[in-house]
């Protein structure tokens, strides 16, 4: 299996994410990738709430889903978009992953369910829960010849859900991301590479990367891990772009076999 991951910069209109999101989604395609994940917040990143609620939708009414359907079908591909806000109430929302499959049918939906309440410092004070509800079900999809674990972004600081996915039957886990610069400058690789070796996972971790419209700056280098932490591909700066490798699912089964850690209990399960 062939997976990519797409690196971008969102900004604050929709349509021209989509749009950017597709040219890069198409040559991952033509380059013969049948996997394909977007990063987190595909759709939109807007930090001035009133600009952010007018441009959410219900998702009945977000055209950007049935353009993502359209394009994964028109494509032949599994597509993973990251995340997209989506409506949930007046003046509420869903940090929501989106899965479809190669007929451009919807087959998965997840709510990232760490939300990122953090004070950095300088500045950098983040309150996901001020716009959005926390998800409350971990989400485990079947897609051909594999099955992946859906998580987001900030997800990947709570192992106890990487751990839950890979024992439910997860050989691929995504970790669609808009990590701060401050926190993927320290923390980005090891966390994946963690995660990886913790579960012998897949690791797809696409980014948004860069300066955005919105002011903030994400840190990109979006990765793909293999299930023995080995680096498969990797981004090295914040530019959009793509980055593929190829999934061998067999090196699930041999990485759990050498070290069969991640299938025991622990001492407070």
């Amino acid at each position: 299996m062939r997976a990519a991951c797409i690196q971008m910069r969102s900004g604050t209109h929709p349509d021209a994410n989509f749009e950017a999101a597709r040219l890069l989604i198409e040559k991952a395609a033509d380059k013969g990738a049948t996997l394909i994940a977007t990063p987190e917040m595909t759709g939109l990143l807007q930090r001035r709430p009133n600009a952010f609620w007018d441009a959410v939708k219900f998702p009945e009414d977000d055209p950007l889903i049935e353009k993502f359907a359209s394009l994964s079908k028109r494509l032949g591909v599994t597509l993973l978009v990251g995340s997209l806000a989506v409506k949930t109430a007046e003046r509420r929302a869903a940090n929501r992953s989106f899965l479809f499959d190669s007929s451009g049918n919807l087959t998965a939906t997840y709510d990232k369910i760490h939300l990122f309440d953090v004070d950095l410092g300088r500045g950098q004070k983040w309150q996901e829960s001020a716009l959005y509800d926390a998800g409350d079900e971990a989400v485990l999809a079947d897609i051909p010849g594999a099955q992946i674990g859906l998580t987001i972004c900030y997800d990947v600081r709570f192992a106890a859900l990487y751990r839950r996915l890979a024992q439910s039957g997860a050989q691929i886990i995504a970790v669609p991301a808009a990590f701060t610069a401050p926190t993927g400058r320290a923390h980005w690789e090891v966390l994946l590479r963690a995660r990886a070796i913790e579960t012998g996972n897949f690791i797809l971790a696409p980014a948004q990367g860069g300066l955005h419209e919105d002011g903030r700056t994400t840190w990109g280098r979006s990765m793909i891990v293999g299930p023995w932490g080995d680096v498969l591909a990797a981004s090295n700066n914040d530019e959009p772009g793509i980055i593929l490798a190829d999934l061998d699912l067999a090196d699930v089964d041999a990485a759990r076999a050498k070290v069969p850690a991640w299938g025991l209990g622990t001492a407070f399960d």
